[in-house]
């Protein structure tokens, strides 16, 4: 398994450090971290291009070097990579050292805590092959973290409860549990048009509907060659996705597994409405993980 960590030029972050060295402990492996450096007009014509190209390119080191300076533990390689824009330079990468997940961090204009969706994790999530980790802002971590909890999303489809086995087997190598979560939203509006009696119907007759699910996946857990501790299961309900999320109880050492939407690329990350939810009002950090990806993680959990 290896890990590519991706980082602004721009912007020192610890959180996004903090959460690869976690997963690089949890996984035994090594990380990859790279600054993309934005392309410049070729050939550069002008001394303001290459001054600026300078600039971008010292600032790609002090934000390397910040990154090694808060990695505790965990061995890495530093590196720059020259694209276009910094999604298409992170894929290049992909395809580069193929790397089994890449680490993010979230948007600086999100709130602390959370996870913010910028243009950059934004577009790789709906292009990467691989699973993408994304730390909330302000994520931290002792120097000794390792996941501990494993809570795989699960809405209901086929897709989703790939998600779930292939969750079972990872949480199952790197020694931490496995918790299956779901979420609805219940707005209190409808209650003063008058329907709110139905809309609560509906939402038990999910809840209920959900758990019979939960329950024969549960089944398929424990089927498994090696089976991981189970956490049980929870269902997170609140007039919003932020007060279903805070429904559900979160420790350190948690990590938040979620499938890509079934309409997306097959081979590719690419999250609907809901699970777009999930993950901005996530407060641990979230592994989104491409349907083709979550099919290979269930097949190896059950022939491992």
């Amino acid at each position: 398994m290896s890990i590519l960590v991706g980082v602004s030029p721009g912007q020192r972050s610890a959180s996004v450090m903090h959460l690869a060295a976690m997963l690089a402990r949890s996984l035994d492996t090594d990380l990859i971290v790279a600054a993309v450096v934005p392309q410049t007009w070729s050939p550069l014509t002008h001394n303001t291009d290459r001054e600026w190209l300078d600039h971008m390119r010292d600032s790609a080191d002090v934000v390397l070097d910040h990154a090694a300076s808060v990695l505790v533990g965990v061995k890495a390689t530093f590196l720059q990579h020259t694209a276009r824009s910094a999604h298409k330079g992170l894929l290049e990468l992909i395809e580069k050292h193929q790397p089994d997940l890449v680490v993010v961090g979230s948007s600086s204009a999100g709130a602390l805590g959370h996870i913010a969706l910028g243009s950059v994790n934004d577009a790789l999530l709906h292009a990467s092959p691989v699973p993408v980790a994304i730390a909330p802002r302000g994520f931290r971590a002792s120097d000794t973290a390792r996941v501990s909890r494993v809570t795989a999303a699960y809405g209901g489809s086929d897709a989703a409860a790939d998600v779930v086995l292939g969750a079972a087997g990872v949480a199952e190598e790197i020694g931490a549990s496995l918790r299956i979560a779901s979420f609805a939203v219940i707005p209190t509006g409808s209650v003063t048009a008058g329907v709110g009696t139905a809309e609560r119907g509906v939402a038990d007759e999910w809840v209920s509907t959900i758990e019979d699910h939960v329950r024969s996946l549960l089944d398929d857990v424990t089927a498994l060659p090696r089976v991981p501790e189970l956490d049980g299961a929870v269902v997170g309900m609140g007039d919003s996705w932020a007060k279903a999320l805070e429904d559900v109880e979160w420790d350190a050492g948690d990590v938040l597994v979620v499938g890509s939407s079934t309409l997306g690329p097959l081979a590719r990350v690419f999250i609907g409405s809901h699970a777009t939810k999930v993950v901005r009002h996530s407060p641990v950090p979230a592994i989104i993980v491409p349907r083709r990806a979550a099919e290979e993680l269930a097949e190896a959990a059950e022939e491992s």
